[in-house]
């Protein structure tokens, strides 16, 4: 392959260098699952998206700088903003992927984008050893959906101030990632979180869409409602808008094109 389209897009922000940052790569046929990890690893930036035509719709696959995850919000998001922006989807037309997630939607609303995710709904369990001290936590209730523990601390300030030993929780026996979150203090968010996956190669996600999968349900069982505004509270910082419907979770945010390219190789 050479002369591939590729474009760099911060997600969940409306400005510039912040939100998160994903890679998305236009292909025109399905390609090597090492050479898709080498980009990953070359680009180096939490998610890496390669997308093909297939079906009525598109083939989507997303890869760390180390490993290939099941799923990806803003990575899902930054694509579909590409493909609209690039003309391979009409901007009145739903994108339709195919991914090791089932089939995702996402549409434009507005502003924002609108993904069609499923939910992945928490339940109590038990931390594993070493998770809490890592996070330099002493008292917090867990949880834990299939990949995630999900660790709720008594205050906003409280998430904010975490300062984690990431080879101590790279240790833990966690399948991808930590979400740590809290009731938000004002009147704008109803939450806020930040998520850990040094296992997955990247020790603080910037905003991390599939994260909120499980933060949806969470939450709306906790605040008696199902529509939320959401903060991850990371350096970068970014806002997702959660719907839950039971079995499935609404996503929205917005996204900004930092710079397109072309891969050689």
């Amino acid at each position: 392959m050479n002369n591939i389209p590729l474009f760099q897009v911060d997600a969940f922000t409306s400005q510039p260098f912040s939100g998160n940052p994903a890679a998305v790569c236009l292909l025109d046929k399905a390609a090597d699952a090492r050479w898709m990890q080498a980009v990953g690893a070359e680009m180096n930036l939490s998610e890496t998206a390669f997308v093909w035509r297939e079906a009525d719709g598109f083939a989507l696959r997303w890869f760390t700088p180390t490993v290939e995850v099941d799923l990806c919000g803003h990575a899902t998001l930054a694509t579909a903003h590409i493909l609209w922006q690039e003309g391979w989807l009409a901007s009145n037309a739903i994108a339709r992927f195919y991914t090791r997630s089932g089939v995702l939607t996402a549409q434009l609303v507005g502003k924002r984008i609108m993904l069609d995710f499923p939910a992945t709904p928490a339940t109590a369990a038990s931390a594993p050893s070493g998770l809490l001290a890592a996070l330099g936590v002493t008292d917090a209730t867990v949880f834990s959906n299939h990949v995630d523990y999900l660790v709720l601390l008594e205050s906003e300030a409280e998430v904010g101030r975490i300062q984690v030993d990431f080879a101590a929780l790279k240790a833990c026996q966690v399948t991808r990632g930590i979400i740590v979150t809290a009731a938000a203090h004002g009147t704008e968010y109803d939450f806020v979180s930040r998520f850990f996956a040094p296992a997955a190669g990247i020790d603080e996600d910037p905003v991390t869409g599939s994260a909120h999968c499980t933060l949806a349900p969470f939450w709306a069982e906790r605040l008696g409602k199902n529509s939320l505004q959401a903060y991850q509270a990371s350096a970068r910082g970014g806002e997702v808008l959660v719907e839950w419907l039971g079995e499935r979770v609404l996503l929205a945010g917005s996204a900004v094109t930092v710079f397109s390219g072309t891969l050689w190789v």
